[in-house]
């Protein structure tokens, strides 16, 4: 290929005058992929469905076809696509500042971080970006604190994980991944970590240590397959950690914010944690934003120059998240979550289908386990897309389902009967 057909190609000026983006015609889904496939790296398998609008729980493709989204971006949209009163407060700010980095003060990052101390009573957050920022921050607060507060001697310090988990997926946390597609390649990794089997009490107990500084966990495995663990385990936890001076740290980046039909999902067995990753619905789509929560004593082992983010709290960041939160809240999105959720589970539990090993559901969030026979999760994902839903399976035989938090029961109720009829 000549040089001016490879700039016609990619939408570039063939005499070299900057993009030609007039030459660009609107194309169809098989060249999109095409492109996707050509110019991207291949670190996802997605299906072949190509988005271009969306609005509360419907999605559509490049040729029009309406779709009801049932995995809400991995819950990052609980309060539906592009929910005006967000899209709002994201084009007001966007047009009077987004970003000074941390360098300098800005009016907006104040007054959220008072917002969302007060509605998950934590005395202070620690904004950052992506989810995987908030667990890297996490795991900071853990190790300092263990050498500034409880003593563990320089490089010791160990954090208990499980087996299954998905916290991210940087090096530091791929290296205490189960998952060999995830870590495979990357090494070396990070010491530190001491995994642990998810659900078994007994084996944390027998790992405590006195260098264990804390616990990371994520109350229930969202990319594991929405895999609950037995109820007295979480409560367990944060009597071992009382026991040996240690942290309970939840990751609530997928679970909380409503998804599991409470703030967090780890406050449905009755226990508090030291301090809680959040992400995902924390800007209901619209913008990366992540946080680290916890009170005083846990976070005033940050000075500055120790940790920080050239995006972390700006303002555009700010106040998309703030007008997110009240969505959440003024639209009563948790409540809504519970009351559906069992509602959802109740019906999945009731299809009646040779290819169901099990189902699990807690809030607007549900795992489908098939049986090995069943030949795996993807191709029932693509019989739903065909007729109209989007979901996406996980470790081969689960369909995971997920759909916004504003969904009705009507909507539900025609998502569900579409599931029932691809499974049976």
């Amino acid at each position: 290929m000549s040089q001016t057909e490879r700039a016609a190609d990619s939408g570039l000026d063939p005499a070299g005058q900057g993009w030609n983006n007039q030459s660009m015609p609107k194309l169809d889904t098989a060249s999109l992929l095409e492109l996707e496939n050509r110019y991207s790296a291949h670190n996802y398998h997605p299906l072949n469905v190509v988005l271009e609008r969306g609005e509360g729980v419907w999605l559509w493709d490049i040729d029009g076809k309406k779709y009801i989204d049932f995995l809400a971006a991995y819950g990052a949209v609980n309060q539906g696509h592009n929910h005006p009163r967000i899209v709002a407060a994201m084009a007001e700010q966007s047009q009077r500042l987004s970003l000074t980095s941390r360098a300098f003060r800005n009016d907006r990052f104040g007054p959220f971080c008072r917002k969302l101390s007060e509605l998950t009573g934590y005395d202070k957050a620690l904004l950052m970006n992506a989810g995987a920022e908030a667990v890297e921050t996490a795991i900071k607060a853990m190790r300092r604190w263990g050498y500034q507060k409880k003593g563990v001697a320089a490089d010791q310090a160990q954090i208990l994980v499980f087996e299954g988990n998905f916290h991210g997926r940087t090096t530091t946390i791929v290296g205490f991944s189960s998952d060999e597609g995830s870590r495979a390649g990357f090494g070396p990794f990070a010491p530190g970590f001491v995994p642990v089997p998810y659900g078994d009490a007994d084996a944390v107990a027998a790992a405590m240590n006195p260098n264990v500084v804390g616990i990371l966990v994520e109350p229930i495995q969202g990319e594991g397959g929405v895999i609950v663990p037995p109820a007295e385990f979480l409560p367990r936890l944060r009597a071992l950690c009382d026991e040996h001076n240690a942290l309970l740290v939840c990751d609530e980046i997928q679970s909380g914010l409503g998804r599991a039909g409470a703030m967090f999902a780890h406050q449905l067995t009755g226990i508090r944690a030291d301090g809680v990753c959040i992400g995902k619905a924390l800007s209901g789509g619209l913008y990366p934003v992540s946080a680290f929560l916890a009170d005083d004593a846990v976070m005033d082992v940050f000075d500055p120059g120790s940790h920080g983010s050239t995006y972390g709290g700006n303002p555009l960041a700010c106040a998309v998240a703030d007008a997110a939160v009240d969505v959440l809240m003024d639209e009563s999105l948790i409540e809504k979550s519970a009351a559906l959720g069992e509602h959802m589970g109740t019906r999945l539990s009731a299809i009646k289908s040779p290819h169901i090993k099990a189902v699990r559901c807690v809030g607007l969030w549900a795992g489908i386990d098939l049986h090995e026979s069943a030949g795996g999760a993807r191709k029932y994902a693509e019989w739903l897309q065909d007729n109209g839903l989007l979901c996406k399976g996980t470790h081969v035989h689960t369909i995971r389902l997920a759909p916004p938090l504003t969904i009705t029961r009507e909507q539900l109720d025609d998502a569900l009967d579409l599931i029932e009829k691809a499974l049976t």
